[in-house]
């Protein structure tokens, strides 16, 4: 039976239907023949769907228009009546955020190694730094570079159970805490005592890092601090809550680090 949804259900539900099929916004927009900013709206509930639109979407998606539209619609069974085998990546792209604990302790020690001599990377730059080498590699490749979760503090998103890694790192020698001054402000820095391997990070892993640090390698805590808080993710996010991976689809210039079809066609 069909019911009346609204159109935050209604975006909801084909943002749960793409995900299944493992298809990124740029994917499916393309396939529907719309721009990835107007299939963003209609996920986030912000515009409404055409019947033409809706039509397009069951083609590509395979779901039955009544039963997209009834109280009883479920997104797991009705993909599951028509399997499609998924990439690697594809998996990969949808999967919750698993935390690569060394993966992550060797990204931390590659930036501290490219920044330990900045004056300005304290703890605060160097979590932003970590969060826009996450979240821009996920932007970019769909898939996750270190797995680590970050919670939407005031200061800014913060990768979560990181003072559990510090401790493990400081007590395994790889790096030194020491405290200092910058503008006469009460600073915690970390300095790297062993290398990075540089084996455990992709070509395409060690460019994204590098291309954050060129940027905002310099940048103060305040500035850096500023920074994300524009940034889609983090604005989106409720206050202490996890953010959300799938959030970087939705960044604008000058956050958004991927070129995608429609920004080629401007």
């Amino acid at each position: 039976m069909s019911t009346k949804l609204t159109q935050k259900v209604i975006g909801s539900r084909i943002a749960e239907l793409r995900k299944k099929k493992g298809l990124s916004q740029d994917d499916l927009a393309k396939r529907i023949k719309m721009s990835r900013p107007s299939l963003a709206q209609i996920e986030l509930g912000n515009r409404c769907v055409d019947i033409m639109e809706l039509h397009s979407l069951s083609m590509v998606l395979e779901f039955s228009l009544d039963y997209f539209m009834s109280k009883d619609f479920n997104t797991k069974e009705e993909i599951e009546s028509k399997p499609e085998p998924k990439s690697k990546k594809m998996e990969e792209r949808i999967s919750v955020p698993t935390l690569n604990l060394k993966k992550f302790k060797n990204v931390l020690l590659y930036i501290l190694e490219r920044c330990a001599g900045k004056p300005n990377v304290g703890e605060t730059v160097l979590y932003k730094l970590l969060y826009f080498a996450d979240f821009n590699y996920y932007e970019i490749y769909e898939e996750h570079l270190t797995g680590a979760k970050y919670r939407k503090l005031p200061y800014g998103p913060v990768p979560q159970k990181l003072d559990t890694i510090i401790t493990q790192m400081l007590e395994k020698g790889q790096i030194q805490r020491i405290k200092t001054k910058y503008f006469d402000k009460p600073q915690t820095r970390y300095i790297p005592l062993t290398k990075a391997d540089l084996t455990e990070l992709k070509a395409s892993e060690k460019d994204v890092i590098d291309k954050v640090i060129e940027q905002m390698g310099d940048w103060s805590a305040t500035t850096i601090s500023e920074y994300s808080h524009g940034d889609k993710p983090w604005k989106a996010s409720e206050d202490k809550s996890e953010i959300n991976y799938e959030l970087a689809f939705y960044r604008r210039p000058p956050y958004s680090v991927r070129i995608y079809e429609e920004d080629k066609n401007d």
